[in-house]
């Protein structure tokens, strides 16, 4: 593998400053000031990788939300049964959201602001297009609830940013018993009763 060349440090420098500086004080707290502060580059440095704070923000979603995309549909093939590709995605998401903790928290913060713009968002839905055809193949097969994928992600993937923040917060200790239940009861929500 080769090494990272300087402009690619400095890049990867502003996109860690942006996502500690969002989840620790929000969007509107994270002024270019301070994310260049914190990525140790000069203030105009960041217009050399970004047009402006919009452009930044939307580019670094974007980037991590290909980044969850990846590590969510790793293991997953076509020719699993419904049942068994929600099982391998839902795990992989929930160790994402578990391990990459800051990640996790900055697409969540994402999630729930009007700050990433609408063509962003759009892209950022196309990350997660083999869950959304594996849900549309479910809904065809009568295996899940015939409802849109925003109420699918609800009831399945959103629970477990509630589970992050506690287990950030020291609420809970997550253990593979947790995992295990939280995912009966995401794929419990979802599935299409006999």
């Amino acid at each position: 593998m080769q090494p990272l060349s300087k402009s690619e440090i400095k890049r990867k420098a502003l996109i860690k400053a942006t996502v500690c500086l969002v989840i620790n004080n929000g969007f509107h707290a994270a002024p270019m000031s301070k994310i260049a502060k914190m990525a140790n580059v000069s203030p105009g440095t960041i217009y050399l990788y970004f047009e402006n704070k919009q452009d930044l923000i939307n580019k670094v979603y974007l980037e991590i939300k290909a980044s969850f995309a990846a590590h969510a549909f790793k293991d997953f093939n076509e020719q699993m049964t419904v049942e068994e590709g929600f099982k391998n995605i839902w795990k992989q998401i929930a160790d994402f959201k578990l391990m990459q903790v800051d990640e996790a928290l900055f697409l969540s913060q994402c999630d729930n602001t009007p700050m990433i713009d609408e063509e962003s968002k759009k892209e950022g839905i196309k990350h997660l297009q083999p869950l959304l055809d594996l849900w549309k193949r479910g809904q065809e097969q009568g295996v899940i609830k015939n409802c849109c994928h925003y109420m699918l992600y609800a009831y399945t993937v959103y629970p477990l940013a509630f589970l992050m923040n506690a287990k950030q917060k020291k609420d809970i200790t997550i253990n593979e018993q947790y995992i295990q239940d939280a995912y009966l009861m995401a794929w419990d929500s979802i599935k299409q009763s006999k």
